[in-house]
């Protein structure tokens, strides 16, 4: 629809200013009116959910408003003089015209109007957004002396009865908590509590419930950049960057996991009273996949992990005379379904940092493992239907699975899954490749 308006915006401007060139007059009149009409259009198929109202559309109304509103001034003033025709005129008032609705348009072509993911449960979905404070620990990323602040967001059955299992979603190196919400609400939509956490300084954008803002670390980022950087580190180096990480994530899941146990035994909250605190089950895309499955091996109330297109961080260790990862000889016994893209897929028999992935690996032989073919990293969250554009050049090209094939294929595969494991209903026998 952005892409639609913008061509069609271009052509109009080019289209008129030719026209007024060809006749050799400004067209004043003409253009007012104009103007006026296509706010009034734009208005009607707001209304009439064409364009669905959003942010993406704020900058493009207050264009069209502020020249239907010139427009109207100027035909009420009906001025009697003629402006003397300028080719040069009409010229840079077309290019500005044009850049102005580039600019305004820019938001809904970078985030496109789109269909959201099929959702397919019973259960309206209400959501809630909190801020914990960590009183344990002091914020490492600032140097104000203050608690660790994490922010998280629930989805859960609306208007419901009883209690429902528990899931913990963890991001990725540069995401959000809202970086799989068709997930989050498939799920709730069968009857689940889904919590999802900003990490906050690992997550590119949160902001707390007081209004404060932060954004990611330029530390953090930095290291995440060299990382993906051949040879920038040694392995040795990367393997304490992975613990400070994974250390960060998995006391930051830990502490909202315990927080939400405590509330459900005295908080009133309808969030936390549809909580079954026995059946818990954690998630996470790339980085918070690696947290998920370290989250999976360190607790014991957790039963049963997803983990999407990540590495098994806490499987891994430093051998210093072969100066490269090794895999853990423990065995893994949380129950785990492993959904890979193309680019982790192709990694995990020549990367060591896969090295506890790989699928012959006896200690995680109960796990199910599925792989997205034609599928890239960013593929398996919501961003390539969000943007596209903003996809394709973070995972440097377009992937060549459909979208909402991947996205409505991975969320019933997590959902079956954990009805297996956390609810005990159906069955679970996921095809190898999808």
């Amino acid at each position: 629809m952005g892409i639609l308006l913008l061509l069609i915006a271009l052509i109009f401007e080019v289209a008129f200013a030719i026209y007024c060139v060809r006749t050799k007059q400004n067209h004043t009149k003409l253009k007012n009116w104009i103007r006026i009409g296509i706010f009034i259009v734009f208005v009607i198929l707001t209304l009439s959910s064409v364009i669905v109202w959003s942010f993406r559309w704020f900058m493009l109304a207050i264009l069209l408003f502020l020249l239907a509103l010139k427009g109207t001034v100027s035909l009420i003033r009906n001025k009697t003089t003629i402006r003397k025709y300028k080719t040069s005129s009409i010229v840079w008032k077309s290019i500005l015209m044009i850049l102005a609705f580039v600019f305004a348009l820019a938001p809904a072509v970078v985030f496109p109007q789109h269909q959201s993911p099929k959702v397919t449960g019973k259960y309206e979905v209400a959501t809630a957004t909190y801020t914990y404070e960590d009183k344990n620990r002091m914020e490492e990323f600032t140097d104000m002396g203050k608690n660790r602040l994490v922010n998280v967001e629930f989805w859960y059955p609306e208007k419901a009865d009883g209690t429902y299992p528990l899931v913990v979603f963890s991001h990725g190196g540069y995401g959000i908590k809202a970086s799989n919400t068709s997930t989050y609400t498939e799920l709730a939509s069968h009857g689940y509590v889904v919590v999802s956490i900003d990490h906050t300084y690992h997550s590119f954008y949160t902001r707390s419930e007081d209004g404060t803002v932060a954004l990611i670390n330029t530390d953090y980022n930095r290291e995440i950049n060299n990382l993906n950087k051949e040879g920038f580190y040694t392995r040795e180096e990367e393997f304490s960057l992975i613990q400070k990480w994974m250390k960060l994530r998995t006391d930051d899941m830990n502490f909202v996991l315990d927080t939400i146990l405590q509330k459900a035994k005295s908080d009133k909250d309808p969030v936390y009273q549809h909580i079954d605190t026995e059946k818990i089950g954690v998630f996470g895309h790339s980085m918070g996949g690696a947290a998920s499955v370290w989250l999976g091996r360190e607790r014991n109330d957790i039963r049963a992990v997803v983990n999407i297109d990540a590495p098994f961080f806490s499987e891994l260790g430093y051998n210093k005379e072969m100066g490269d990862f090794t895999a853990s000889s423990e065995d893994y016994t949380t129950p785990l379904l492993n959904i890979y893209s193309d680019d982790v897929w192709n990694q995990l028999d020549n990367n060591s940092t896969y090295a506890a992935n790989k699928l012959n690996n006896e200690h995680f032989k109960d796990a199910y493992t599925v792989h997205f073919q034609g599928a890239k990293h960013l593929s398996l969250t919501d961003l390539p239907l969000f943007s596209p554009i903003l996809a394709n050049v973070l995972q440097a090209g377009k992937a060549e699975i459909d979208p909402y094939y991947c996205v409505e294929t991975e969320n019933e595969l997590i959902l079956r899954f954990f009805d297996y494991e956390l609810k005990g209903i159906g069955d679970f026998s996921p095809e190898e490749t999808y």
